[in-house]
């Protein structure tokens, strides 16, 4: 019963984090700005990070399953760095409408996530690789955070 409670919490923490796109959204700013051509529909978003929030959620199950909290205290202080940037990135994009602050704060969590990879996979192997997808949606987001900024100098 407890991993049952134990991976609810994860999953709730995680839709936490989510939250902060629902508060932040994307808004007229954002429709006014200049995009590349390869943006994806604004409806992808929504199924694309609620499929990643649950795989985060069970990875960090997953190792708190091999070591236990304190046993993976490091991994979970690289765990709970990059869930605090994912919520930070909406804030900073749609909420501040900063491009560049944005890339920046991108940036961070990709690097974050790819420590929470590093420091996950020792103690689970499955964890790690469910990470993956996250990194790579991450990678493809700061390259059209990065585009965006490139379409539009002028914004700050």
């Amino acid at each position: 019963m407890t991993d049952w409670i134990v991976l609810a919490g994860f999953i709730v923490a995680c839709f936490g984090v989510a939250s902060s796109g629902a508060f932040f959204r994307p808004g007229e700013w954002y429709r006014s700005i200049r995009k590349p051509s390869w943006t994806p529909p604004n409806w992808l978003f929504a199924p694309a990070w609620t499929l990643l929030y649950i795989l985060i959620a069970i990875a960090g199950w997953l190792v708190w399953r091999k070591a236990g909290f304190q046993g993976a205290a490091g991994a979970f202080t690289i765990y709970i760095v990059q869930l605090l940037l994912n919520a930070g990135w909406p804030a900073v994009f749609f909420g501040l409408q900063r491009i560049k602050a944005g890339f920046a704060e991108v940036s961070l969590l990709w690097l974050s996530i790819a420590a929470t990879i590093a420091a996950f996979a020792p103690i689970d192997e499955t964890a790690a690789l469910l990470l993956v997808p996250y990194l790579c949606w991450v990678t493809f987001a700061a390259g059209l955070n990065f585009a965006i900024l490139r379409l539009n100098p002028e914004r700050p």
